[in-house]
C-alpha cells in the first residue's frame, strides 16, 4: 500500500492495458485497476477484427502499429492473434467504385491491399453467394482475435513477464493531485501513489469527475450481435465486412466518389434507422459472430438506451446476412448487445487535470484496432519521450 508506482492506469479494457503494456515497455512501474473482476464492457463485447483498413488516414497509421505490436506480443506469449487477412465484399457498381478507389488510397500510403474479382472471392470464401458479391478488396495484414480471450491474456503476460501490478474488484472513489504525487482512494478505503493517473474507462470518468463528464461530447452507441452454434468442417477466414460496411466505415469517406454515393442513399431505410452494417467472423470454436446495428444516445443519458435487444434488428440482419452467405447453419446459440463510448465532434476524449491526471476514453469502435499504437504515441507524450 505504501508502493509509489511511476503510473497508474484506471480502466482494464484494451485502451487502459495497452497503456500499461507500453509505460513497462519503457520501465516505468505500472499498477492497473478494474472495477470489475475482469474487463467485461466494450472490450469484451466486441467482434475482434483488427481492421486499420477501415480508419481513416490517421486512425489507419495507429492500426497499422498496431498490428506490429499484435504480433510481437503474439510471438512472446499467446493472446489469441490470428493473421487471416480481411476483405470487403463489394455487392454493386457502386461499392466496387469505392473499393477500387480505396485500393489506390491504400497504394499510396504504402498499405498492402489486393483487389479480388468475383471469381477470386467465390473461390477464397465458401458459401458466398454468387448473386451477392461483385469484387473485394483482400487486406492481406490485418489479424483477427478472440475479445474475450486476448485482454485477460494480455494482462496475463504483463503479470508475469512484465512485473504489472492488477488491482481486480476495485472501484476508485477518488483521484487528486496532493504536491508531486497523485493519491487515489479505492472503495475499500486503499490509497494507492502514483506520478501520473491515466483514466480509460468512463464509468471511473463519470465517478470522479460528474460535472466534466456531464460536459463532455460523450455518447455512447449501443451495438447488437450474434453467434451462431459451431459451424463443423466449414472454415470462413479472417474478418468478413460487406457492402453495407464499405458505405459506413471512416476510410471510405477518403474516397473521391464517396459524398455522391452516399447522397443517393434513403435515408428512411431500417438499415440506416438502426446503424446495420454485415460482418462476419469465425470463432475458433468454428462459430460465426453476425452483425452489428448501432444505437446512440448522449452519454449522460446512456440509461435511455435500455438493456433489451430488438429482435426486428436481430431479424434484419440474419435476413441481411443470409442474402450473402450460405452458411450451414443460422442457429443462434448467443445473442448479445456491446457499449461502446466516443466524442461526437473529436476522434478520441482527452483532458489533463493538474498536469498529470490524464483521462483518454471515448475510442469509439477503433478501440481493438487502434488502442495499441495510440497508446503507444500517448504514453511518449504523457512521460515527455523523445
Amino acid at each position: 500500500m505504501n508502493k509509489k508506482y511511476d503510473l497508474i492506469v484506471i480502466g482494464g479494457g484494451a485502451l487502459g492495458t495497452f497503456h500499461a503494456y507500453h509505460a513497462l515497455q519503457n520501465g516505468y512501474s505500472v499498477a492497473l485497476f478494474e472495477k470489475d473482476k475482469e474487463p467485461i464492457s466494450a472490450t469484451v463485447r466486441n467482434f475482434g477484427q483488427v481492421v486499420p483498413s477501415g480508419m481513416d488516414t490517421k486512425w489507419q497509421e495507429y492500426g497499422r502499429e498496431s498490428l506490429v505490436i499484435y504480433d510481437e506480443i503474439q510471438n512472446k506469449f499467446d493472446i489469441s492473434v490470428r493473421n487471416n487477412g480481411s476483405v470487403y465484399l463489394a455487392s454493386n457498381d457502386e461499392e466496387v467504385q469505392l473499393i477500387e478507389e480505396l485500393s489506390v488510397i491504400n497504394k499510396n500510403n504504402g498499405y498492402q491491399s489486393h483487389l479480388l474479382t468475383k471469381e477470386e472471392c467465390l473461390n477464397d470464401y465458401p458459401g458466398l453467394r454468387s448473386d451477392y458479391v461483385k469484387a473485394g478488396l483482400f487486406f492481406p495484414q490485418e489479424v483477427t482475435v478472440e475479445p474475450r480471450i486476448m485482454i485477460n491474456r494480455l494482462r496475463e503476460y504483463l503479470i508475469t513477464e512484465k512485473g504489472l501490478d492488477f488491482y481486480g474488484n476495485t472501484k476508485i472513489l477518488g483521484c487528486n493531485k496532493i504536491g508531486d504525487v497523485v493519491e487515489i482512494q479505492t472503495a475499500n478505503h486503499d490509497v494507492f501513489k502514483a506520478g501520473k493517473v491515466i483514466i480509460c474507462c468512463g464509468s471511473e470518468f463519470k465517478t470522479l469527475y460528474p460535472e466534466l463528464f456531464a460536459g463532455s461530447d460523450l455518447e455512447v452507441t449501443k451495438l447488437q450481435m450474434m453467434q451462431t452454434k459451431p459451424q463443423l468442417g466449414y472454415n470462413l477466414k479472417g474478418s468478413i465486412l460487406t457492402g453495407l460496411s464499405i458505405r459506413r466505415y471512416e476510410a471510405f469517406y477518403e474516397c473521391p466518389s464517396f459524398a455522391a454515393i452516399k447522397a443517393k442513399e434513403n435515408p428512411d431505410s431500417f438499415e440506416k434507422k438502426w446503424g446495420v452494417h454485415i460482418l462476419f467472423k469465425q470463432a475458433t470454436d468454428g462459430s460465426v459472430i453476425i452483425g452489428d446495428s448501432h444505437e446512440y444516445a448522449n452519454a449522460a443519458n446512456m440509461d435511455d438506451l435500455g438493456f433489451d435487444l430488438r429482435m426486428d434488428v436481430d431479424e434484419f440482419m440474419i435476413n441481411e446476412a443470409k442474402k450473402i452467405i450460405d452458411l450451414p447453419s443460422y442457429e443462434i446459440q448467443n445473442k448479445w448487445f456491446g457499449i461502446y463510448s466516443q466524442c461526437k465532434n473529436k476522434d478520441i476524449f482527452q483532458h489533463t487535470i493538474d498536469d498529470d491526471i490524464h483521462i483518454v476514453t471515448g475510442i469509439g469502435g477503433k478501440g481493438m484496432t487502434g488502442s495499441a499504437g495510440f497508446s503507444k504515441e500517448n504514453i511518449k507524450r504523457i512521460f515527455n519521450l523523445s
